[in-house]
């Protein structure tokens, strides 16, 4: 079985408060409130073992919450590369409606030492396993005392040493560095409004989503998958471009779907050679289980998965109509 790597550069603790209504400048009691070892790789992960996969989560945490994260249900998971201090929290808040208000701690600085730690800890899982995937998810930190993000140069390289797919959900300053030198990424995962950015105007309709990914391609990532949110999901690369949809039975917490969905597409993905053998389309397939675990994640109160989608069936085009219009939430 293939295995399937994840490495969080800053690890996280989600808070999530459960509350009526969100009132600004007023005081709040909330009637709910969880909290749980995350940030995205470590998000993936859970899904990917909740889908059967071999898969561990590298992750960076602070020595003062590994306690608690080895307590949690993604303990047998982690690889935890422990730095000095607390972990960052992100806190999202959910209100009676099912809006998420989400707040993100700011991503502290690595040392070099930590950084180099993290990739040897990389580096071992990758040779444990056979044609491995590495997934390199959520925000990334900067090396301390030089004021720029960790080069992910060194990570690359290990992958390339242990002939490990490199699959990549990042945003902001990490995916402009990425997408500098994207050449040997397979996989590149980012939701309508990075895509936007990334090639630098507003994106309307499925068919503008396309044209755009395609660009990313064209720079040398194999596959594009992109979240357009309510309105799904579309995997695209040189030649094809497939749209999944699927509805989720009802909406808990939006935060954590993207994860799902990438975990779905990989779980998709190890079933390729099945696929292939019965005259399925395996980028079909794939595409179907990322809309469908991401369906399944939002119906959950926390952000990491506990099982597989049951009774959630995506709609799947394999020529989709290029002029349907983006709704607001999915257009960027």
């Amino acid at each position: 079985m293939t295995g399937i790597v994840t490495f969080t550069a800053a690890g996280a603790i989600d808070a999530t408060y459960r509350i009526g209504t969100l009132r600004r400048g007023s005081f709040t009691r909330a009637e709910s409130y969880t909290r749980e070892v995350s940030g995205k790789g470590v998000n993936v992960s859970a899904a990917l073992a909740a889908g059967g996969a071999d898969t561990a989560a590298v992750v960076v945490l602070g020595a003062d919450d590994v306690r608690f994260a080895r307590c949690g249900l993604t303990a047998p998971l982690l690889r935890i590369v422990e730095v000095p201090g607390a972990t960052r929290v992100n806190t999202s808040i959910i209100d009676a409606d099912g809006a998420t208000t989400k707040v993100n701690a700011p991503t502290p600085p690595l040392s070099p030492e930590a950084w180099d730690a993290a990739v040897s800890t990389l580096r071992a899982e990758l040779a444990a396993r056979t044609d491995p995937w590495l997934v390199v998810s959520g925000s990334l930190p900067e090396l301390a005392g030089t004021g720029t993000l960790v080069d992910l140069t060194a990570v690359r390289a290990v992958a390339r040493e242990h002939g490990a797919r490199i699959a990549v959900d990042t945003s902001g300053g990490a995916l402009e560095a990425v997408l500098a030198d994207p050449v040997g990424i397979d996989l590149l995962t980012p939701n309508a409004e990075e895509l936007s950015s990334a090639v630098g105007r507003p994106l309307a309709t499925l068919g503008d989503v396309v044209t755009a990914a395609r660009e990313i391609v064209g720079r040398g990532v194999a596959t594009v998958l992109a979240s357009l949110g309510a309105d799904g999901l579309i995997a695209v690369t040189a030649d094809r471009a497939v749209f999944a949809r699927a509805d989720a039975p009802y909406v808990a917490n939006t935060a954590g779907a993207g994860d799902a969905a990438l975990a779905g597409f990989l779980l998709g993905l190890t079933r390729t050679p099945a696929a292939a053998a019965g005259g399925a389309d395996p980028l079909a397939v794939a595409t179907a289980s990322a809309a469908e675990w991401g369906a399944h994640a939002v119906a959950h109160a926390s952000t990491i998965v506990a099982g597989p989608p049951v009774g959630i069936r995506a709609v799947v085009e394999t020529s989709p109509d290029l002029s349907r219009a983006l709704t607001d939430e999915g257009e960027a």
